[in-house]
């Protein structure tokens, strides 16, 4: 082989490790745990880490200030419960006892400061069918 060869060779393995490198570096920087708020709490392996919890929305303490951009609400679960606050805007559909996601991280209080909250679509937006199929069964 010739030196330009070897070089052409040995530039394009450094630029394959890098761009390997690169990619494996933002997917793992994407992954997001997604939790029930009661494994976050009893694991606590997730808890320096950004989260998606999922749970229900207390229907006390609960804090909307949607002039601030912020909420302030207990997450629960079966037997756990984490306290949140949330800076965003507030979805129309949140309201105490609704199931809600809420994406951030723990901080050094205890506090689950929330930059994404989600709640589960409102009734309305579900077809007649499974309506229907709802008020029959209760």
């Amino acid at each position: 082989m010739t030196h330009v060869r070897i070089k052409m060779l040995i530039a394009g393995m450094v630029l394959i490790a890098s761009v390997g490198y690169l990619a494996v570096a933002g997917v793992k920087s994407g992954w997001v745990y997604y939790l029930h708020v009661d494994d976050f709490v009893q694991d606590t392996a997730y808890q320096d880490r950004r989260v998606r919890l999922f749970g229900l929305v207390d229907q006390e303490n609960v804090d909307v200030a949607p002039a601030m951009l912020t909420a302030k609400f207990d997450l629960h679960g079966e037997s756990n419960r984490v306290s949140v606050h949330y800076q965003g805007v507030v979805p129309d559909t949140f309201k105490p006892g609704g199931e809600v996601m809420v994406e951030g991280k723990l901080d050094e209080a205890g506090v689950f400061q929330a930059d994404t909250l989600m709640t589960k679509c409102a009734s309305k937006y579900q077809s007649e069918e499974h309506a229907k199929r709802l008020e029959a069964s209760q």
